[in-house]
């Protein structure tokens, strides 16, 4: 007999999803008969498995220990080990909030990759907040991304209930983001801009054009001049619609490529920026966020304000060019 309770980081979740993920190499018929017969029960009554998971339950199970081990897969939670130091902004026991360095993937690409995604899960191990067997069923997770050439805040959830709320609020998009970037020209009056865009999945590239067309999205980008020198602004924008590549390329169609973006920017201004600072990234981070009024357990979540400090490539320019 085996025996579970279950944990702040698994409730919240269906029975089923979570003896899906518990038994990896079960069908779900093994399962949902388990189920049936009271070989598996939650607080000692029988189930369905449709029950929503609450922190404290007792889940048991009726099978022999090479019925579990043959289900449930032998394999080993693989985990990366941190090379760096992770920034941490923010975190408590349901969410996380790192300031991610440029050149990091924000999630894994392809199997091998190293990502922010393992660094925190390695992070949280070593700190105690999870273990490796609780990682067989709930996974902290990021929510949003970011270019592995861009910096600044990556939400995550540590805690099932941090990871829906944190997506659900990306998701209607009441939270607020709001990035910095350094652009070539001068702008000097804020400004919403719209168009469409489309992404072009063989090589990365999206095109934003003024009108309507094939598959494209509507966007919106909003930006506000902070101060400038003549030839460069520093903007502050922020992101109403959050589509790939959205801020590089809707910048660069109005004529004021990010400085170091060499997909959509000016080549012979980033050229400048390589030979004088060394910068051969966008220099574009996202800065700071605002949440809105939660409701329930996260409320306490309601109107935090969290914001990143610049990389010391960001700072250099900025101190560079503008004092």
């Amino acid at each position: 007999m085996k025996e579970i309770i279950i944990s702040e980081n698994e409730a919240g979740q269906r029975f089923d999803k979570f003896l899906d993920k518990y038994f990896k190499d079960a069908p779900k018929s093994f399962i949902y008969k388990m189920l049936r017969k009271k070989n598996i029960t939650r607080n000692g009554k029988k189930a369905e498995g449709s029950e929503k998971l609450v922190a404290g339950d007792v889940i048991k199970m009726f099978l022999a220990d090479d019925t579990i081990d043959k289900f449930r897969g032998n394999a080993e939670i693989t985990t990366v080990k941190r090379h760096i130091e992770l920034d941490i902004i923010y975190e408590d026991e349901n969410i996380i909030v790192v300031n991610k360095p440029v050149g990091m993937l924000s999630q894994k690409s392809e199997p091998h990759d190293e990502s922010l995604n393992e660094y925190i899960i390695d992070y949280l191990l070593s700190d105690g907040k999870v273990d490796k067997d609780t990682l067989r069923t709930f996974k902290p997770s990021i929510c949003n991304r970011l270019d592995r050439n861009t910096s600044g805040i990556v939400l995550a959830g540590v805690s099932l209930k941090g990871l829906q709320t944190l997506s659900f609020m990306l998701k209607d998009r009441s939270l607020q983001k709001y990035y910095y970037c350094i652009v070539d020209g001068v702008m000097r009056e804020s400004q919403k801009i719209d168009g469409y865009l489309r992404k072009n999945v063989s090589d990365n590239h999206v095109e934003i054009r003024d009108k309507m067309f094939d598959d494209a999205s509507y966007i919106e980008t909003y930006y506000e001049p902070i101060k400038d020198n003549g030839r460069i602004t520093l903007l502050k924008v922020k992101l109403i619609t959050g589509k790939t590549h959205q801020i590089r390329a809707h910048l660069a169609w109005i004529g004021h490529g990010i400085i170091g973006d060499y997909k959509y920017g000016n080549g012979k201004v980033n050229n400048y920026f390589n030979k004088k600072y060394g910068c051969r990234s966008q220099l574009l981070h996202a800065g700071e966020v605002v949440f809105p009024d939660v409701e329930g357990e996260l409320s306490y979540l309601s109107g935090m304000n969290l914001k990143a400090g610049f990389t010391k490539m960001f700072y250099d320019i900025l101190e560079g060019e503008f004092e």
